[in-house]
């Protein structure tokens, strides 16, 4: 057991293009067989599950250093970063982040992803530790250029892991609500993964409760198909909720704002103009 040795020790991270992610730290003398810990933060209460243990290898003259593969991918969630001086440490050391070079990820929408499409982005949490933000989901739809117009908004985006087929079809769903969503046509381009969608403000605005609401933004890549979120994930931006704000729009008396939520997802807020 181990009783803070290690504390407040700084992680370095660098990120390839095949999503390999190289981690360096300094580990303390009193390590005998030091390891790096990425654990799974548990939702709603749940118990801690999840976890990946990295063995780290000691460099000459430099920091120790672990190595998190492409695969197996990580499971969905964030992934927060410890220091164990054995593999049986029971007290794990919480690493704070160092620098992060990213590089690799900011052109990451431009390539396409096979089915599982897996990302994963290292960040740093508001107290200062070093945290990894994945996503694992089957296909997904990223979300692209978004022009909001006077009377509609059109968004651009991309499927990864599957293409449009026949009867494709972009659905909004009112969130918390069983009542009928808004159906789009998808305009695809040649290769039928990418697409265009436009959504009319006013169409909208009609379908919203006049306490206002939210619809969330899904694609059915075919006649049959389960339905796939839109949402934007493949760059080094780790939470975009606050730093991508999006113009909203007026439609008679509401207000439409498309956003993204702590998720990433795309979703169009309506609610009273002010």
């Amino acid at each position: 057991m181990t009783t803070g040795s290690g504390a407040g020790a700084r992680v370095n991270c660098v990120v390839d293009a095949e999503g390999r992610i190289v981690l360096e730290l300094p580990v303390p003398a009193a390590a005998t067989r030091p390891h790096l810990l990425l654990r799974l933060r548990p939702r709603n209460g749940e118990p801690v599950a999840a976890r990946r243990v990295l063995a780290l290898e000691a460099v000459a003259d430099g920091p120790s250093r672990a190595v998190l593969e492409p695969l197996p991918a990580l499971e969905e969630g964030r992934w927060d970063a410890f220091l164990l001086c054995d593999p049986d440490d029971d007290a794990p050391v919480r690493l704070r982040s160092g620098l992060r070079d990213l590089r690799a990820l900011v052109d990451g929408h431009l390539r396409d992803r096979p089915s599982p499409v897996a990302v994963r982005i290292p960040y740093a949490t508001k107290e200062g530790y070093l945290a990894v933000r994945t996503w694992l989901r089957p296909v997904h739809v990223e979300a692209g250029r978004i022009d909001v117009g006077d009377r509609s908004t059109t968004v651009t985006a991309r499927l990864h892991g599957a293409t449009l087929q026949d009867g494709a079809v972009v659905r909004l769903r009112m969130r918390g609500s069983s009542g009928p969503g808004r159906d789009v046509r998808p305009v695809p381009d040649g290769d039928r993964r990418g697409f265009a969608f436009t959504v009319d403000h006013a169409d909208l605005a009609a379908g919203t409760p006049a306490e206002g609401g939210v619809w969330d933004v899904f694609v059915h890549p075919g006649a049959d198909e389960p339905p796939v979120r839109v949402a934007r994930l493949l760059d080094d931006v780790a939470d975009r909720k606050a730093s991508f704000v999006h113009p909203a729009a007026r439609a008679a008396s509401v207000a439409l704002r498309a956003y993204y939520t702590l998720d990433n997802d795309l979703s169009v807020r309506v609610a009273a103009a002010s």
